[in-house]
């Protein structure tokens, strides 16, 4: 095959992993042997993170076609970069781009050849609007930084290392032989039909499948909500501590959350005050998010008593009702409601998977008519791929053997983290059991520094690769809360548990000055 040395034009597209384009520079130094400009090109590719590590390169003769070269050529021209590092070529796996480069450190206009580039003036921050800033303050206080090891001790993920792929896999696939599902903005209807008989079954919650709304998750639920049920400016009762989405969910549909403390037996509605106009009240009655503790049953009737003389509204948020280690699960709160003031909402990607993105609410029977047309009209509604398949998965069984094992999973995963926080964090963290859930609370020991906030220790844990939640992030007046740490356990292996508490009580030391 010829090939034109000067007359290279400037850029070429041969077919990157998956048969995409990539672009490749070859007329610079169009006096330089093709090979070695075609090694430069797919080395500032490389650095410049335009090809990724450890994808799949195109096989020689593909890429000599596309380049329109000789086998050779393109042969030589790898055969360099495998043995400057850059490239790792097995075989039965083809050439990738290796995990690990030889000049992570360098910048990319050190690549040989690259032309020297200015450096462009940073652009100025964005101006963001009250409610923007107001935003990007609340994320920050909670998600501080992303973990830099996976799951230790990230929050709201479920047992990953667990979950059936591909007994779901081959579902999926059955549902995708059959073509691609139809838009349902309420819901696959064997979804609903199948939450109705799962939730019927399992927690108490008497429905048909008309009643069950499938939705992205629980703020979309509650800004839908609150544009249906309320007006700008009224009141909604949040729990205090409790997940700041929430109230930010009420506050961007215009209404007014109000805090109200959580002692241990949950929300107390008679510590509401002035606030006892509100005519929506958002609870966590199974298991409180954060603290764990169960709404008595004294709170849970006083609650309805209230939401039925205020001709309110009662959100109950069963995002954890399935983890309970201690006996049989809690019933929720909509199985004690004789008047139809509560709404049901729970999540399949808090106990399968969080990429599923499927919430659900049950609706008062009322309610279910008006919040239908609305949500046929405003939507969006969720993906309809995978509902399909999520419903065969309720109905075949392998939710409930999912739950099962994964009950099982959670509980030693949590007797780990305690037994870890004895031994190795002894005097620096207290933490005590909870009945449920998947994060435990720490609170400072008579060991902790007495220097450090829980803000300040979420962040020096984020650069040791653990992952934690500040809880004062979770009350309205973060500066008089009291500190403490969140850690998620169900996502991490028993294995990976106790080495992840001794780097975390070194970090919160060496944090502390001690």
């Amino acid at each position: 095959m010829p090939e034109a040395h000067g007359a290279r034009p400037v850029e070429t597209h041969p077919r990157g992993e998956g048969g995409l384009p990539l672009v490749l520079d070859l007329a610079h130094g169009a006096a330089t042997p093709l090979h070695v400009r075609i090694g430069d090109a797919l080395r500032r590719a490389i650095l410049e993170r335009r090809i990724a590590r450890g994808a799949r390169l195109p096989g020689s003769r593909a890429l000599a076609e596309d380049l329109g070269c000789a086998r050779g050529t393109v042969l030589t021209a790898l055969e360099q970069l495998v043995a400057e590092g850059y490239l790792t070529a097995h075989r039965g796996s083809g050439t990738r781009v290796a995990a690990t480069l030889p000049d992570d450190t360098l910048a990319v206009a050190k690549a040989p050849d690259a032309a020297p580039t200015a450096s462009a003036p940073s652009p100025p921050p964005p101006a963001l609007s009250r409610r923007g800033t107001a935003l990007m303050a609340s994320s920050a206080r909670v998600w501080f930084s992303a973990p830099v090891a996976p799951n230790a001790f990230a929050l709201g993920r479920p047992a990953a290392d667990a979950f059936p792929y591909a007994t779901f896999g081959r579902l999926l696939q059955t549902e995708w032989r059959d073509g691609a599902p139809p838009p349902y903005p309420l819901g696959d209807p064997r979804l609903r039909a199948a939450t109705a008989a799962y939730l019927a079954a399992t927690r108490g919650v008497a429905c048909t499948a008309d009643a069950v709304i499938v939705t992205a998750g629980i703020r979309q639920s509650l800004r839908l909500l609150a544009q249906l049920l309320l007006d700008p400016g009224e009141t909604a009762l949040v729990e205090d501590p409790g997940f700041p989405g929430i109230a930010l969910a009420l506050a961007e549909a215009g209404l007014r959350p109000v805090p109200v403390p959580v002692g241990p037996g949950g929300l107390a509605i008679d510590r509401a005050g002035a606030a006892l106009g509100a005519r929506l009240a958002v609870v966590t009655p199974a298991h409180h998010y954060p603290l764990g503790h169960a709404m008595s049953l004294e709170n849970r009737l006083a609650l309805l008593a209230w939401a039925e003389a205020a001709n309110a509204w009662i959100v109950e948020d069963d995002y954890g009702g399935e983890y309970r280690y201690a006996g049989r699960p809690l019933p929720p709160l909509r199985a004690l409601d004789r008047t139809g003031r509560v709404i049901y909402a729970g999540s399949f990607s808090k106990v399968l998977l969080p990429a599923l993105q499927l919430s659900y609410l049950v609706l008062p029977q009322g309610l279910a008519g008006p919040v239908q047309r609305a949500l046929a009209e405003t939507g969006p509604a969720p993906s309809g791929l995978g509902q399909g398949a999520l419903a065969r998965f309720i109905d075949e069984g392998h939710l409930g053997r999912h739950l099962r094992r994964t009950r099982k999973l959670h509980a030693g995963r949590q007797a780990a983290l305690l037994a870890a926080a004895r031994d190795r964090a002894a005097g620096l963290l207290d933490v005590a059991p909870l009945e449920g859930g998947m994060h435990l609370v720490a609170r400072p020991g008579p060991d902790w520094p007495s220097r450090l906030g829980d803000v300040a220790a979420v962040a020096a844990l984020a650069q040791a690769g653990i992952a934690a939640v500040a809880l004062s992030a979770y009350h309205a007046d973060p500066g008089n809360a009291a500190p403490g740490l969140l850690l998620g356990y169900a996502a991490v292996p028993e294995r990976a548990i106790a080495p992840a508490v001794t780097r975390m009580a070194t970090t919160l030391r060496a944090a502390g000055g001690g």
